[in-house]
Protein backbone atom coordinates (compact mmCIF):
# COMPACT_ATOMS: atom_id res chain seq x y z
CA UNK A 1 0.00 0.00 0.00
CA UNK A 2 2.54 2.34 0.78
CA UNK A 3 4.26 2.23 -2.66
CA UNK A 4 0.77 2.65 -3.91
CA UNK A 5 0.72 5.81 -1.88
CA UNK A 6 4.11 6.95 -2.83
CA UNK A 7 3.26 6.19 -6.62
CA UNK A 8 -0.18 8.31 -6.85
CA UNK A 9 1.33 11.16 -4.97
CA UNK A 10 4.17 11.46 -8.05
CA UNK A 11 1.21 10.80 -10.77
CA UNK A 12 -0.87 13.57 -9.48
CA UNK A 13 1.81 16.21 -9.51
CA UNK A 14 3.15 14.86 -12.56
CA UNK A 15 -0.22 15.83 -14.50
CA UNK A 16 -0.51 18.61 -12.72
CA UNK A 17 2.64 20.24 -13.87
CA UNK A 18 3.08 18.67 -17.03
CA UNK A 19 -0.07 17.30 -18.15
CA UNK A 20 -2.36 20.57 -17.57
CA UNK A 21 0.83 23.05 -17.47
CA UNK A 22 0.04 24.13 -13.90
CA UNK A 23 2.16 26.91 -12.46
CA UNK A 24 2.12 26.71 -8.99
CA UNK A 25 3.96 24.85 -6.49
CA UNK A 26 2.92 20.82 -6.26
CA UNK A 27 6.08 19.75 -4.33
CA UNK A 28 4.25 19.73 -0.80
CA UNK A 29 2.43 16.70 -2.74
CA UNK A 30 5.54 14.02 -2.85
CA UNK A 31 7.27 15.85 0.21
CA UNK A 32 4.49 14.93 2.50
CA UNK A 33 4.02 11.36 3.72
CA UNK A 34 0.90 8.76 4.64
CA UNK A 35 -2.46 7.89 3.26
CA UNK A 36 -3.67 11.90 3.55
CA UNK A 37 -2.28 15.04 2.03
CA UNK A 38 -2.62 18.96 2.60
CA UNK A 39 -3.34 20.38 -0.63
CA UNK A 40 -3.73 24.32 -0.09
CA UNK A 41 -6.81 24.54 -1.80
CA UNK A 42 -8.86 26.89 -0.11
CA UNK A 43 -12.75 26.14 1.23
CA UNK A 44 -14.25 28.31 -1.61
CA UNK A 45 -11.63 25.64 -4.46
CA UNK A 46 -12.78 22.80 -2.21
CA UNK A 47 -16.57 23.76 -2.71
CA UNK A 48 -15.76 24.39 -6.28
CA UNK A 49 -14.20 20.47 -6.52
CA UNK A 50 -17.57 19.08 -5.11
CA UNK A 51 -20.58 20.84 -6.62
CA UNK A 52 -18.61 21.22 -10.30
CA UNK A 53 -16.76 17.86 -10.26
CA UNK A 54 -18.02 15.77 -7.13
CA UNK A 55 -14.28 15.06 -6.25
CA UNK A 56 -14.94 15.51 -2.08
CA UNK A 57 -12.14 16.50 0.60
CA UNK A 58 -11.97 18.47 3.72
CA UNK A 59 -12.66 21.75 3.94
CA UNK A 60 -9.41 22.85 5.24
CA UNK A 61 -7.95 20.91 1.69
CA UNK A 62 -6.81 17.56 3.34
CA UNK A 63 -7.38 14.68 0.60
CA UNK A 64 -7.30 10.73 1.18
CA UNK A 65 -4.04 9.72 -1.00
CA UNK A 66 -5.30 6.08 -0.26
CA UNK A 67 -8.47 7.36 -2.69
CA UNK A 68 -6.64 8.16 -5.74
CA UNK A 69 -6.18 5.28 -8.29
CA UNK A 70 -4.20 4.85 -11.83
CA UNK A 71 -7.64 5.30 -13.12
CA UNK A 72 -8.69 8.17 -11.52
CA UNK A 73 -5.85 10.94 -10.84
CA UNK A 74 -5.94 12.13 -14.29
CA UNK A 75 -9.35 13.46 -13.71
CA UNK A 76 -8.51 14.75 -10.03
CA UNK A 77 -5.35 16.50 -11.45
CA UNK A 78 -7.72 18.27 -14.17
CA UNK A 79 -10.05 19.05 -11.60
CA UNK A 80 -8.00 20.69 -8.96
CA UNK A 81 -5.98 22.60 -12.13
CA UNK A 82 -9.47 24.04 -13.02
CA UNK A 83 -10.44 25.01 -9.60
CA UNK A 84 -6.24 27.00 -9.26
CA UNK A 85 -6.40 28.88 -12.01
Amino acid sequence: MADRIITMRSELRNHLEKTYGSKKNWSHITSQIGMFCFTGLSPEQVDRLKNEFSVYLTRDGRISIAGITSGNVKYLAEAIHEVTK
